[in-house]
C-alpha cells in the first residue's frame, strides 16, 4: 500500500513564505527572497523596529509575527508607493510615520489573505484571521505575544530584500499533520484583480463594437439620404 502524503508544520511554513515573497515582490517590484534554512525557536515575539502580528484559527490555530528593520520596511514601503505612482514628496522618509505602518499593515493583510486562500486550496481546510496591525516599536521595548495552543511549534525564517535588508517572519502553530487520504485536484486560485481587469477589457471591447455598429449605421443612413438628393 502506498504511503499517504503528510503535510507538516514546515510545509505550511513554506506555503506562508511563498505568500510573503509573492505578495511583496508583486506589490513593490522588489525581489524578496527567503532563506532555505528555518530556525526552531521557543517563542515568538515582536522586535524593533517595526512589527506586526496576526492570529488565525479554524482548521488549525496559529500566530504569525513579522519583524522588520527600519531599512527593510522603508525599502519595501517606498518601492510600493513608487510603483503606485506616488510623487516623491508625498512618500514618508521615516519608519515611524503612520503612513508606513498603515501601508505595511495592508501588505501584511494581503499576505495573510493569500496564505489562507492557499491553505483552503491545498489542505481543504479553512482558517480565519484577525486584522493585522503594524506598529513601530522602541528599541528598549520587547513585546511578547502568546496564544492558546496545545502543543505549539515555533519557527523563524529570514527574508532578504533586493538591497540586502533583512526582516524576519515567525510562525507559531499547533503541532499538527495533514494526511492526504486520496488524490485530488487543486483548484486554480482566482485573483479578483484579474477578474476585474478581464471584465473591464470585455466591456471596452463591447463598447467599441457598439460604437462601430452605430457609426456604420449612421454612414449607411448618410449614403441613403445622399442617393435621395437630401
Amino acid at each position: 500500500m502506498a504511503r499517504n502524503k503528510v503535510v507538516s508544520t514546515e510545509d505550511i511554513l513554506s506555503t506562508l513564505c511563498r505568500s510573503v515573497t509573492e505578495v511583496l515582490s508583486s506589490a513593490s517590484g522588489n525581489q524578496i527572497a527567503y532563506s532555505a534554512m528555518v530556525q526552531k525557536i521557543t517563542r515568538t515575539c515582536m522586535r524593533p523596529d517595526i512589527g506586526c502580528f496576526v492570529l488565525f484559527d479554524g482548521g488549525f490555530t496559529g500566530l504569525v509575527v513579522t519583524n522588520f528593520t527600519a531599512q527593510a520596511a522603508m525599502e519595501i514601503y517606498q518601492d510600493y508607493m513608487r510603483s503606485m505612482g506616488m510623487p516623491e514628496d508625498e512618500i514618508a522618509n521615516s519608519h515611524l510615520s503612520d503612513d508606513v505602518s498603515n501601508v505595511m499593515g495592508e501588505l501584511m493583510n494581503q499576505i495573510v489573505g493569500d496564505f489562507t486562500s492557499k491553505v483552503r486550496e491545498q489542505l481543504h481546510t479553512s482558517i480565519t484571521q484577525n486584522q493585522p496591525k503594524m506598529m513601530a516599536i522602541n528599541k528598549q521595548v520587547q513585546i511578547s505575544v502568546d496564544t492558546t495552543m496545545d502543543r505549539p511549534q515555533a519557527r523563524r525564517v529570514t527574508f532578504t530584500t533586493q538591497n540586502q535588508n533583512i526582516f524576519y517572519l515567525e510562525l507559531a502553530m499547533d503541532k499538527t499533520e495533514f494526511i492526504k487520504l486520496h488524490d485530488f485536484d487543486i483548484a486554480e486560485s482566482v485573483d479578483p484583480d484579474t477578474i476585474i481587469e478581464r471584465q473591464a477589457t470585455k466591456n471596452e471591447e463591447e463598447n467599441k463594437s457598439k460604437k462601430q455598429a452605430a457609426d456604420e449605421a449612421d454612414a449607411a443612413d448618410d449614403d441613403f439620404m445622399s442617393e435621395l438628393g437630401l
